[in-house]
């Protein structure tokens, strides 16, 4: 399975550096399916957990819970979640940032 992480962040977030050609024929290009690690940072409480979880069963079902990564911030208010799922287009991984982002426990997709 291949891994793709090469530029798409920049292209779901709609905002591009100012010395990236989003046009260029020779940029690279990502080859689905592949692993996709998303980081979903956020308030620590079992709800965050539960809605990130509650996302990835919904729009990327069958994904391996082996490979989640869960990380507190150094005081516990934060968390960081790392989920790998196999990514099959773009449209699914902007469902999944946009079903993330719903939450008010979500302050950053990565």
């Amino acid at each position: 399975m291949r891994s793709c992480l090469i530029g798409l962040f920049f292209s779901l977030q709609n905002s591009y550096p100012e010395n990236i050609d989003v046009n260029d024929q020779n940029a690279p290009k990502i080859e689905f399916p592949c692993d996709y690690p998303i980081k979903i940072l956020g308030e620590a409480n079992s709800s965050f957990v539960e809605h990130v979880l509650a996302v990835m069963d919904n729009y990327a079902p069958g994904f391996d819970r082996q490979k989640i990564s869960v990380r507190d911030s150094s005081k516990g208010r934060w968390q960081s979640i790392t989920v790998t799922i196999i990514a099959t287009g773009k449209p699914q991984l902007e469902s999944i940032f946009a079903a993330l982002k719903t939450s008010s426990s979500v302050k950053m997709v990565l």
